[in-house]
C-alpha cells in the first residue's frame, strides 16, 4: 500500500539553494537576533494532486503542527511564541522578511521558509495561485503580533523563552535547521 508521504520528495538543499539570514532587531520589529531565517529554494518536489496534503503530512512527520493553508497576509506581522514554517504549494509571492528594512525574496513552489519566532513577515504581491501550508514546533502555539510598541517588552522575553524545534520540518533530524539554529547554553 502506498502512503501518502510517499508522493513527496525532498532534496537537502546546497549551499546554493538555502539561504540563512539573521534578522535584527529593527526598532519596530523585534526579529531574531539568534536564529536566522532559512529559506530552502526549491527543495519539495511535489505531486501534481493534493500537494497540499502531502506537505502537511511531510511537515506533522517532523513534528511541526497546527497546520494550515492559505497565503501570507499583506501586512507586516511576527509571532512571539512559536517559530512558524511556510511550505509553498502553488505559485509564487514576493515577501518582505524582518519589517519595512528587512530583506526581500521572491518564493515559488517547492521552497520552504523557516520564520523564528519574533522575525516579521508580509506579502508584498503573489500569483493567483500562490498557497502555502503553514505549521509551528509541536507544542508552540503562535500570537499575533503587529510591531506596536505596547506589545515590547513581553514580546521580546516571549522570544527568548520559545524552545528549539525537536526536528528540521523537512528533513527531520540532522537537517539544515538543527546545524543552524543553535542557542549557546
Amino acid at each position: 500500500m502506498e502512503t501518502r508521504m510517499s508522493k513527496i520528495s525532498a532534496t537537502e538543499p546546497g549551499p546554493d539553494k538555502l539561504i540563512s539570514r539573521l534578522l535584527a532587531d529593527d526598532g519596530t520589529f523585534p526579529n531574531n537576533r539568534i536564529l536566522p531565517l532559512l529559506h530552502y529554494q526549491g527543495v519539495l518536489m511535489l505531486p501534481t494532486g493534493k500537494p497540499a496534503v502531502v506537505v502537511e503530512d511531510l511537515f506533522g512527520s517532523n513534528a511541526w503542527g497546527g497546520t494550515w493553508r492559505n497565503g501570507i497576509y499583506s501586512f507586516h506581522h511576527y509571532h512571539s511564541a512559536a517559530h512558524e514554517v511556510l511550505g509553498v504549494y502553488g505559485g509564487s509571492a514576493k515577501v518582505q522578511l524582518g519589517g519595512e528594512k528587512g530583506i526581500i525574496v521572491t518564493v515559488h513552489r517547492g521552497d520552504v521558509i523557516i520564520i523564528p519566532a519574533g522575525v516579521a513577515h508580509k506579502n508584498l504581491g503573489s500569483s493567483a495561485d500562490f498557497r502555502v501550508v503553514g505549521a509551528y514546533p509541536r507544542g508552540q502555539l503562535p500570537d499575533m503580533c503587529y510591531g506596536k510598541e505596547a506589545e515590547r517588552p513581553g514580546a521580546d522575553e516571549r522570544i527568548s523563552a520559545v524552545s528549539l524545534p525537536e526536528r528540521d520540518p523537512v528533513f527531520g533530524a540532522g537537517g539544515p535547521l538543527t546545524t543552524h539554529w543553535k542557542i549557546a547554553t
